[in-house]
């Protein structure tokens, strides 16, 4: 590493100004991280609160809008209920609105519609659950926007009138507009588009969105399931899809990063191209003196390497610090180590596949060289 120190020590500009381009990817890294896991959360947050394993959606239905365009019954839930290894299901609706409150307070909803006593209905962290079937528990989130308990919120073409009863704990939204749970009957009332003293029409009363369900079965016993319910199943984590824009926005986010990791593999090994072969008469005389080559690779994969971390866990650091900055702001953007972590790791990982790619040209220098021979 004698030779590798003595570099960084004096050729303090050449490295800074390659170290400055490392920070400023792994700045841009941490903000895209951030803003990756800003949107999943304002996306589906709702649904990763949820304590179900799956849902049980229309047979065939468009996956990517399974949420809005799914209709399945009453004997749906049953027939689940009684599959063995379902620990519990429940009905689920889902429905996006408009409305505001008695201040004139701009609102949207994901109207969510369950049964007050099943496993998925709300458990408020402030005020009360559902109460009748004129009361909502809100996302805590729309507290933020200048909703409270008590204000009455009028929807949109229904003129249907919900209490705010209660908040949940922390942030839940679906597509991201604040969920708001309703009892049943009422979210049936809201999605056919009547008020809810209004009859439903005929065959209306036992319909919803999906069946929620909890259960211990494998892949191939819910497919087995979905034979006999006539219906079609997606865990958790794939119904993320159906939340609007939510696959388009992680879809981009994911490529933009893609590139900026080659972006990286190729800045570091571009740099290292041209310095090792800057290098090469020290590199000559090295090997004249009897230096190996496993010798020579390590010096310069050493150098890489403490260029790489200290350029990475800068870059990272500043960008912990914008971004901190970003989560008192309106922007949907949220800080994950596990991310960040995994961020850091391969920037500093394909930087080193980088380098060692333009390093290995060590291996091709001539000892000869320091003794004149190419002259």
């Amino acid at each position: 590493m004698f030779l590798a120190l003595r570099e960084l020590r004096f050729a303090k500009a050449r490295f800074g100004l390659m170290g400055a381009v490392i920070v400023l990817i792994a700045i841009l890294m941490v903000l895209l991280s951030g803003l990756s896991q800003g949107l999943v959360k304002d996306g589906v947050s709702g649904l990763q609160e949820l304590p179900v394993t799956s849902f049980a959606f229309e047979k065939d239905v468009q996956k990517d809008s399974a949420f809005t365009r799914s209709v399945v019954d009453a004997d749906t839930v049953e027939t689940w209920k009684s599959r063995d290894g379902v620990n519990d299901a429940a009905p689920f609706g889902l429905a996006l609105v408009n409305g505001a409150n008695q201040d004139g307070t701009q609102v949207d909803l994901a109207v969510i519609g369950v049964e007050p006593d099943s496993f998925v209905a709300p458990e408020p962290a402030e005020g009360e659950g559902l109460l009748d079937a004129n009361s909502v528990v809100l996302s805590a989130h729309a507290a933020d926007d200048g909703i409270a308990i008590g204000d009455v919120i009028t929807l949109e073409r229904t003129n249907v009138e919900l209490t705010v009863t209660g908040f949940l704990d922390g942030q839940h939204t679906f597509g991201h507009v604040d969920m708001g749970y309703v009892e049943l009957p009422t979210w049936q009332s809201i999605n056919a588009g009547l008020p809810l003293d209004a009859a439903l029409p005929e065959g209306k009363e036992g319909e919803f969105t999906a069946v929620a369900v909890k259960s211990e079965l494998d892949t191939d016993a819910l497919a087995t399931a979905d034979e006999e319910a006539g219906t079609t199943t997606m865990s958790l984590t794939e119904s993320y899809g159906a939340s609007p824009g939510y696959t388009a926005e992680t879809s981009t986010l994911l490529l933009i990063q893609v590139f900026l990791y080659a972006i990286c593999a190729l800045v570091a090994g571009a740099f290292f191209t041209v310095l090792t072969i800057h290098r090469k008469p020290e590199i000559a005389v090295m090997r004249a003196m009897g230096a190996s080559t496993g010798y020579l690779l390590r010096d310069g994969l050493g150098q890489a390497l403490i260029l790489l971390l200290a350029s990475v866990g800068l870059g990272v650091a500043i960008g912990c610090g914008v971004g901190g900055l970003l989560q008192t702001t309106a922007m949907p953007f949220a800080l994950v180590t596990g991310p960040i972590v995994l961020a850091a790791v391969l920037l500093i990982a394909l930087g080193l596949v980088g380098a060692a790619v333009a390093i290995v040209r060590i291996t091709r220098v001539d000892p000869l060289t320091a003794l004149g021979a190419n002259r």
